[in-house]
């Protein structure tokens, strides 16, 4: 046998011995007649992936409004002059009221030109509009009325919305998750027997949702204090939703 030939012999062996070690789940014998060699296939536990959640029922203990102030004059200063006014009443009727400054943002101050428009003519400058908007917290409940028609009566015209919230919602949270860690147990034990099957461990386990609060209401118009009635406006928070949706992933066996 020539050197050549045993080389070939020899390259086409190692090439065998790989194929027969990445064969998946084959049982091949030892060229020394010893045992042979196993290779097992891999295969996937079963197991429930669910879902479940919890929910909670609340009633808010905190309020936001945001409010507004629109003026027009002729120039651009005098817009802005009487709208500072107004805005300072604003602010002194917010304090008599009760409102601490820390829950009193500026959300929002512009300054536009206003234009008449007649078809065939060109546009007229008839003058300028200053918008100064707040948010405000109001954290008494029982205030949010009062404290609507005290800024109205300052000079506000414009409510953009009312929303209702919670101060500290991990309390209504933890709730929520609790509920919903219960449910997602039930509903996999219920699974397991009507399945025939044993249940395993926890694989793994995530949560979703918490706390969000809701959207204000749509913007309120009001044209002057005068035009409102004398009764106080009447403020209903309702309750609100905690919801925790959660995910499981259970091993099964028969």
């Amino acid at each position: 046998m020539t050197r050549t030939f045993r080389a070939m012999m020899l390259s086409t062996a190692l090439a065998a011995g790989v194929t027969a070690a990445t064969a998946p789940a084959m049982a091949q014998s030892q060229p020394n007649g010893g045992a042979p060699l196993q290779i097992q296939a891999v295969t996937a536990t079963p197991a429930l992936n669910l879902s479940a959640y919890g929910e909670v029922k609340i009633a808010p203990d905190m309020a936001t409004v945001s409010f507004g102030v629109v003026t027009e004059a002729t120039t651009a200063q005098a817009a802005m002059a009487d709208n500072a006014r107004r805005m300072a009443e604003v602010f002194a009727a917010l304090g008599r009221a009760g409102i601490a400054e820390r829950d009193i943002q500026t959300s929002g101050l512009n300054l536009s030109a206003q234009y008449d428009y007649v078809e065939n003519q060109p546009p007229r400058l008839r003058g300028y509009q200053a918008s100064n908007r707040v948010t405000v917290k109001v954290r008494d409940l029982t205030k949010v009325g009062s404290t609507a028609d005290a800024v109205v009566a300052a000079g506000v015209n414009q409510i953009d919305g009312i929303g209702f919230g919670l101060t500290d919602p991990t309390e209504a949270e933890n709730q929520a998750r609790l509920l919903a860690v219960r449910a997602l147990q039930s509903k996999a034990a219920l699974y397991a027997q009507a399945l025939g099957v044993r249940l395993g461990d926890l694989r793994s386990f995530s949560e979703g949702g918490g706390y969000a609060p809701p959207p204000p209401a749509p913007p309120m118009m009001f044209a002057r204090a005068q035009a409102m009635d004398s009764a106080s406006t009447s403020v209903a928070g309702g309750e609100l939703s905690v919801r925790i949706d959660v995910t499981g992933v259970y091993d099964i066996s028969r």
